[in-house]
């Protein structure tokens, strides 16, 4: 009992020795610019919806294959991480344009993470 008490303390005295200093913020910290070109998208520019589709549909299968193979989940870069946000993205921005609606946003953020999947592929 005086063991786990003990423990008890000593955890609680980390805790709160741990929280006096500087916490891991986002909202604090230096904003970085995930995509390495500023702008908008090739996606973007497609004014063709057909071909657009298509294309987003390409992003979108590559990014949930590789999120799905243990290759990149198991690995120590972060192509999982960026594979998975990719398919969420180009996933919302194939909902947008089934109904033939452009949104910039997803679409941007669909290559932008794609892009980003597989420069730390190679």
């Amino acid at each position: 009992m005086k063991r786990s008490a003990r423990l008890l303390v000593s955890t609680a005295a980390l805790l709160l020795a741990g929280s006096t200093g500087f916490a891991a913020d986002i909202i604090e910290g230096p904003t970085g610019d995930y995509c390495r070109t500023v702008g908008t998208s090739n996606l973007v520019l497609n004014d063709n919806i057909v071909d657009l589709k298509a294309q987003v549909v390409k992003l979108m299968d590559e990014s949930v294959a590789a999120a799905n193979s243990s290759e990149w989940i198991n690995s120590s870069r972060p192509v999982f991480v960026w594979a998975s946000e990719a398919k969420v993205a180009c996933g919302m921005a194939y909902g947008y344009l089934k109904t033939n609606y452009k949104d910039e946003d997803t679409l941007n953020k669909c290559e932008c993470f794609h892009d980003r999947m597989v420069e730390y592929m190679h």
